[in-house]
């Protein structure tokens, strides 16, 4: 049987954990930042978890994790 491939996009948005959680970036921060409030900008920096159901599609794209 021949390896499955990674999906190239998770490969550069997504990191996973040691314990299996799936690590991506905070969405809403590319462009219109002005209008977003102090508190939105100060809780949306860094890296969050995804939800479980979420991190299990992210999982089938990247079969063997990321490195």
């Amino acid at each position: 049987m021949p390896k499955m491939k990674t999906k190239s996009g998770v490969k550069k948005r997504f990191k996973i954990t040691g314990t299996g959680k799936v690590l991506a970036g905070q969405a809403g921060k590319r462009h219109g930042m002005i209008k977003r409030t102090p508190k939105f900008i100060r809780n949306s920096r860094g890296s969050v978890v995804l939800e479980p159901g979420d991190a299990n599609h992210v999982k089938k794209w990247a079969p063997y994790g990321l490195d």
